[in-house]
């Protein structure tokens, strides 16, 4: 009787010592699963505040850096040269082309601008418009259009017009061979060939005028 309540003692001893074993492998597996599982969010979370913070350091921020450098070129050129029209500077005689067409009406000659330069320029105003030929030259003047503001990118082109009574008089008139422009605020004038035929006039000269750059587009 003895011997077998030893043996039942051994069992129940055996027993609760795998209980005891499965509990601490149970345990060790927990222990083992949650780092892992807290790892996760907390590289993930790392991640999300790297990003966060990558534009004031790091590589993210050399790229936004090295893009708003790129955006910015224009801006941070402003100090002289080309980059003063990329913030729309006025647009300066020697980055402009000059061209002619006739206008709607009769006696109206359309003086064609276009922006050759590589930045954007801003034009506001009346163009200087002197009338050259053989006996003389001859300033128009300015008209009562509004002058509106004009900016023109690389390639744009812009205009004004001229305005000059027809020579319908049956005489020879007044002819001019070519026209002085200089543009609004520029102190440099280009001169290109364009013929005007007017009255002769006993006034001082003939109603000759002049619309602002961009009026009448």
């Amino acid at each position: 009787m003895r011997v077998r309540k030893l043996s039942m003692l051994v069992l129940a001893t055996a027993a609760a010592g795998l209980a005891l074993t499965a509990c601490d492998g149970n345990s060790s597996n927990d222990g083992a699963a949650s780092p892992s599982s807290s790892a996760s969010p907390s590289a993930g979370g790392t991640s999300s505040g790297t990003d966060a913070q990558q534009p004031a350091g790091g590589t993210p921020s050399t790229g936004t850096g090295r893009n708003a450098a790129d955006r910015g070129t224009a801006t941070t050129d402003t100090g002289s040269g080309n980059g003063q029209a990329a913030r729309g500077t006025t647009c300066q005689t020697a980055h402009l082309s000059f061209t002619s067409s006739h206008g709607m009406g009769e006696g109206d000659w359309l003086i064609n601008l276009k922006n050759t330069g590589a930045h954007a320029c801003t034009m506001h105003g009346f163009p200087g418009a002197d009338l050259k030929g053989k006996d003389g030259t001859i300033s128009a003047n300015r008209s009562t259009v509004a002058a509106p503001h004009v900016t023109l990118q690389p390639g744009e082109e812009t205009r004004f017009t001229l305005h000059y009574p027809v020579n319908n008089s049956g005489g020879t008139g007044v002819t001019f061979t070519s026209l002085i422009v200089t543009p609004p605020n520029e102190t440099h004038s280009h001169t290109m060939p364009l013929a005007v035929n007017v009255p002769v006039s006993d006034s001082t000269g003939p109603a000759i005028t002049v619309d602002p750059v961009g009026a009448g587009k």
